[in-house]
């Protein structure tokens, strides 16, 4: 009966740990944010009291709380520059300067409406939630030209909440285990409770890893930059035509196919005339004289051959 009593407790444990969490599906990383800020040092982490979604008010009658909006923001911008190497550093060094950190940064080339290679960027920062505005009008300062801008937001408040709850269910349930793991008595009732045990600790980091995941985000605003070289975008000159630059043209032209012409003439005589005699003397002078030998062979046959007598004619 003892054995039984056990059992269940432990499995009453585990349902309402797992209760809570099985409502919400939190959103992935990358999902939410898109590039990785592997590395970044975290940031204050929002006060729990400030996303608790209902609140007991004396007299028994729940009653909605203030909430306090958990809203991710990210930014993308496409930029004109005269010197797209010094601007990624500026955006470097103001990221820095500002808290902030460099995601990524893709540095290839372009090319000019003339055919010539240009460098172009696509860099990702990171920069403090109350700086974004500040850097976004920075970024755009002293540029030729802003192609595209967009701004998104994430509210993902309702995610956290469930989350913070989650977690509050998960420390509960590893306390009242760890206190049924001091009262054990046999091996098998030891291993059933370190295994449920080992099971909410592992739930617990899932969700404290999420947790922090959104407020970092949340904290750290992503703006992707594509900087774009000003030759890129200039439009092609056409000159005015002169006689004089057609001639010459035509007199380089006619130069080219004389020297291409002599050059061909002088292939043809080192490398293809040799192979030819080459060739005649293996191939073409043994038939020559077989035909020789057969052509007097039928010679010498006719004139050995007697003639026949004239017949003479009848008066």
């Amino acid at each position: 009966m003892k054995r039984i009593l056990f059992i269940s407790a432990i499995a009453a444990l585990m349902l309402s740990a797992c209760g809570a969490g099985a409502a919400t599906q939190v959103a992935s990383y990358r999902d939410v944010v898109g590039p990785s800020a592997g590395g970044a040092a975290p940031m204050e982490a929002p006060a729990a009291e400030s996303f608790a979604a209902d609140a007991a008010v004396p007299g028994g009658n729940p009653q909605s709380a203030a909430v306090a909006r958990l809203v991710i923001q990210n930014a993308n911008l496409s930029i004109v520059v005269v010197d797209v190497k010094t601007r990624i550093q500026a955006i470097t060094k103001m990221a820095e300067e500002m808290g902030g950190f460099v995601v990524s940064s893709n540095v290839y080339q372009a090319y000019a409406s003339n055919g010539a290679t240009v460098p172009e960027a696509n860099l990702v920062i990171r920069i403090p939630e109350a700086k974004l505005d500040e850097a976004l009008a920075e970024i755009k300062a002293d540029t030729v030209e802003v192609q595209d801008e967009s701004r998104s937001g994430q509210d993902v408040t309702a995610e956290y909440v469930d989350l913070q709850s989650r977690l509050k269910n998960l420390e509960a349930a590893e306390a009242q285990l760890t206190k049924i793991l001091e009262q054990a008595e046999t091996t098998e009732d030891v291993l059933n409770v370190f295994n449920q045990l080992t099971s909410i600790r592992e739930q617990i980091e899932v969700v404290k890893g999420q947790i922090k995941y959104y407020e970092e985000s949340a904290a750290l605003s992503a703006i992707t930059i594509r900087i774009i070289s000003q030759e890129t975008i200039q439009p092609i000159k056409i000159g005015p035509w002169t006689p004089k630059g057609a001639i010459s043209d035509a007199i380089q032209d006619l130069v080219y196919f004389w020297q291409s012409f002599v050059e061909f003439f002088i292939f043809v005589i080192l490398n293809f005339l040799p192979k030819l005699l080459l060739i005649a003397l293996v191939y073409g002078l043994p038939l020559w004289l077989i035909i020789r030998a057969v052509q007097n062979y039928r010679s010498k046959r006719k004139g050995t051959q007697t003639p026949p007598a004239p017949t003479k004619a009848k008066k």
